[in-house]
């Protein structure tokens, strides 16, 4: 099987010293960590706020899946805490994330030995529960967010220059009108923002350096052994639980029912180098699932047959290259053009890890904020 991957106004912001004089209306295209996160924040300074998210739920790389089994963690795996506005975030909604035990983390050779041990030390690895997109599907449950819709453009509003509209199209191919907008946040990867600026027909400020970003593709692979609760089996593959590998297509496995809340049935997510994804970006599913379940196999030593295998792609994975810094060689967590009132936050702005996601959404709400 596979897939394509009111509050009052003048309120004053709950990270910010500013009083609202004017009650605005944003759009926020992306339902991510970072796009939950901006929405999110200006909502709570008062402002309306709707969510625009082309899949059927919200959680963009956070993103579960679910069998008859148990779930899948098909994008992050887990996330580290290092910044106090996170924690602080985290803080309020303790009862959608746990701490994943993992021990350690192994680093296995091309051939599956353990080449090195990474301890945990005193940084926790924690998860979404009951699944990963928990946390977002918490943080997003008072926002006005229109899922299963694609945004086609954005452009000037017919009855106010100064405002925008955005046209979106939902599954069944109807066209939705989106007036009277004060700005426009695009938290999407930025290939995909990029596009949505050209079919605009938007000027896109030189020094944005989009063109400068590479978000790597990936394949996850899901693997069920629903066989291996039978008592006879004792032993069911390694005794670590998660691993990076130099082997040339797989860079991560983690064994998913290892995870709290997760279901005990033996179910293994794979993911695929980015090198070899690319390579094969292209190839069909069940031939890239064949691929990836001989290198699961070599790395861990598991030769049962699987009782379930899926295949998820995702055209942008993981953020090799991101947006370059500014002038003063400091990074840019956003982009924000105030004359325009378009902006882009995304973990591509400064790296590939889910508190990137969370501190861009953030800090590009605070300079809309203070406009």
């Amino acid at each position: 099987m596979s897939s394509r991957i009111p509050p009052k106004p003048k309120r004053s912001a709950s990270s910010s010293n500013i009083v609202l004089a004017t009650r605005k209306h944003y759009a926020v295209v992306g339902a991510g960590m970072a796009g939950v996160v901006c929405a999110r924040t200006l909502q709570q300074a008062g402002h309306q706020v709707t969510v625009i998210e082309a899949q059927p739920q919200v959680g963009g790389r956070m993103a579960s899946r679910h069998s008859a089994h148990g779930s899948f963690d098909v994008g992050a795996q887990f996330f580290t805490v290092r910044d106090p506005r996170f924690k602080l975030a985290l803080d309020t909604t303790p009862h959608v994330t746990r701490n994943w035990s993992v021990n350690a983390i192994r680093t296995l050779d091309a051939t599956g030995k353990v080449a090195v041990t990474t301890q945990r030390g005193m940084e926790a690895h924690l998860i979404g529960v009951p699944t990963m997109d928990s946390l977002l599907a918490s943080w997003a449950a008072p926002l006005d967010v229109r899922l299963n819709e694609y945004a086609l453009a954005f452009e000037r509003d017919a009855l106010n220059a100064n405002q925008w509209q955005l046209r979106t199209e939902d599954v069944d191919g109807g066209v939705h009108v989106y007036a009277g907008l004060d700005g426009v946040v695009l938290a999407i990867p930025s290939p995909e923002a990029q596009e949505l600026l050209a079919d605009s027909e938007t000027h896109v400020p030189a020094d944005w350096q989009l063109s400068d970003v590479y978000i790597a593709p990936s394949w996850t692979l899901l693997l069920t052994f629903a066989h291996a609760v039978d008592p006879s089996i004792t032993n069911m593959g390694p005794q670590w639980n998660a691993a990076r590998t130099e082997h040339p297509r797989i860079t991560w496995l983690s064994r998913e029912s290892s995870k709290p809340g997760r279901g005990k049935v033996e179910r293994w997510t794979v993911q695929a180098s980015p090198d070899w994804a690319r390579k094969h970006e292209n190839d069909e599913p069940q031939r890239v699932a064949a691929k990836m379940l001989q290198a699961f196999s070599e790395l861990t030593r598991i030769r049962a047959t699987p009782s379930d295998i899926r295949v998820v792609q995702w055209g942008y994975a993981k953020t090799i290259n991101p947006l370059p810094k500014d002038a003063k060689g400091q990074p840019r967590s956003h982009l924000w053009n105030a004359k325009s009132a378009i902006g882009l936050c995304g973990d591509w702005c400064l790296g590939y890890r889910v508190e990137d996601a969370f501190v861009s959404g953030l800090e590009l709400a605070l300079a809309v904020l203070g406009e």
